[in-house]
């Protein structure tokens, strides 16, 4: 868990530069007409938090001579301390999981962000016990937290209780834009759950069950390949969309940049 101040001419040396040698600092320039200003604070407020660095704010319209310094024109304009150097950090407002992605290259992890790995751990390792523990716990410490909601959905789905895992993904505003792909990867993940156990008698089904088992246990390639043969030997009916909607689904999951989804996405539209 971080601080943070508000710094001026007087106490800049001390506060930001002396300080820095100790622990990171981000300094945010902001005027206190500035719209931006205003909508990136509360997000830098919140992640100090949870973070270990120092919030340092500085009033460009109190503080001219910090300003001129350092070259500020744009607003907001964060810049980052170590080592008392100062460097570029960014202008205007980053949205919060790109802020935790800019921390994240500042080697700055936080506290949420570590429990999230050892939830994800427990999980993997099937101690479920354990997980729900430590999730009622971050749900405590963190209400409404996202990145808990999409943990805990996740948790949910290797349970097997996929109506519930449904449900808690719901409660995901629309608006959230930015989690977009990790709703989808749920989403994805409780499709592969629910075609994974469905009754299957012919060999096809057989086979686009394992598929979906293989996807589940992150066997993606594999998934993938069974995938496209099915599509290969159902194309001239096209009765059976499942297949390609998987593949879709795993897309999903990796994301479009990812090397193995371009290689089968071409393999796919090559079949059309």
């Amino acid at each position: 868990m971080g601080i943070s101040i508000e710094v001026d001419n007087t106490t800049f040396a001390t506060e930001v530069l002396k300080n820095s040698h100790k622990k990171p600092v981000l300094v945010d320039f902001y005027a206190t007409w500035c719209g931006p200003c205003k909508m990136l604070k509360p997000i830098l407020e919140k992640l100090v938090q949870e973070y270990d660095f120092i919030l340092a704010k500085v009033d460009v319209d109190q503080n001219p001579n910090l300003a001129q310094t350092y070259g500020i024109e744009g607003l907001p304009d964060v810049r980052v301390v170590t080592a008392g150097e100062v460097k570029t950090g960014f202008v205007g407002v980053l949205s919060e999981p790109k802020l935790r992605n800019f921390l994240g290259k500042l080697n700055l992890y936080s506290e949420l962000e570590t429990n999230l790995q050892e939830l994800q751990n427990l999980i993997k390792s099937g101690k479920s016990e354990q997980a729900k523990y430590l999730l009622d716990q971050l749900f405590q410490k963190y209400p409404n937290n996202v990145n808990i909601i999409l943990e805990a959905a996740k948790f949910l789905v290797s349970l097997n209780k996929l109506e519930e895992a449904k449900k808690l993904i719901e409660t995901i505003w629309e608006n959230n834009r930015e989690f977009y792909p990790q709703v989808q990867t749920v989403k994805a993940l409780i499709y592969f759950k629910e075609e994974a156990e469905n009754l299957v008698d012919s060999t096809s089904d057989k086979t686009y069950a394992k598929a979906c088992s293989l996807a589940l246990s992150d066997n993606y390639e594999q998934a993938l390949e069974l995938f496209l043969e099915l599509i290969t030997k159902n194309r001239k009916h096209k009765k059976d969309d499942r297949p390609r909607k998987a593949m879709l689904a795993i897309f999903h999951i990796l994301g479009d940049n990812h090397p193995t989804s371009k290689e089968y996405r071409n393999k796919l539209l090559n079949l059309y």
